[in-house]
């Protein structure tokens, strides 16, 4: 009997995800990959994902769509009744995106690549021909459009404080996803949307301030 196609791809993808959170996304060949999928054609990978950036979208695709809708229902919310406070916004970032904390099938996996992909390996995010910083379509986009109105300029073009928010968060969840598992998340979640919700609202010091003014001279001349 012929392969599935469709089985085929689901078990590279769940080799691909315990192999690049346990080894990080560089740290292990395609190779090897394909024959812990238990692939005997050695091409199998290429053929489905042509290559390494195509398969780590693949195993973030895998649960991108659930993390997408429940962060959108929390946004849903948050323009109904909740307009300005950043704790709920801070909370609709952290909380789609920890489910993934007690998701047997490969969720934990999902949080060590993703942290992998938000600090350091931009070419494995999807292209600006796939999501356009302008599309609200997509959750984080949209929730970056909700957080900048209550946050002061230079925190937004200058010091970056949402993507600090993003990129602490995932990171934070990585490690939380790598150790090992606990009966009860709640309270680390509570405390990792409290000091989410603080990266957001910290205020600029003297010292920050001057650094940025001279930045902004050496750049003028």
């Amino acid at each position: 009997m012929a392969p599935n196609p469709e089985s085929t791809k689901q078990r590279i993808v769940s080799a691909a995800e315990q192999l690049f959170a346990t080894r990080g996304i560089e740290g292990v060949s395609l190779r090897e990959i394909n024959a812990a999928a238990g692939q005997r054609n050695s091409t199998a990978l290429q053929y489905h994902f042509v290559d390494r950036a195509g398969l780590v979208r693949a195993v973030l695709a895998k649960h991108h769509v659930e993390i997408e809708a429940l962060r959108h229902d929390m946004l849903d919310v948050y323009e109904e009744v909740g307009h300005g406070d950043l704790r709920s916004l801070a909370g609709a970032l952290v909380r789609p995106s920890a489910t993934k904390l007690s998701d047997p099938d490969g969720g934990r996996a999902y949080l060590c690549i993703h942290a992998q992909v938000v600090n350091i390996a931009d070419r494995y995010k999807r292209s600006a021909s796939e999501v356009s910083a302008g599309d609200l379509a997509d959750s984080i986009n949209r929730w970056r459009h909700l957080v900048a109105p209550l946050l002061p300029e230079v925190a937004v073009r200058r010091l970056h404080h949402r993507f600090t928010a993003i990129r602490l968060s995932a990171t934070e969840l990585a490690r939380r996803a790598a150790a090992a598992p606990r009966r009860d998340d709640r309270l680390f979640v509570s405390h990792l949307i409290d000091v989410i919700t603080a990266a957001l609202t910290t205020p600029m010091s003297e010292e920050t301030a001057a650094l940025l003014h001279d930045s902004a001279v050496r750049t003028m001349t």
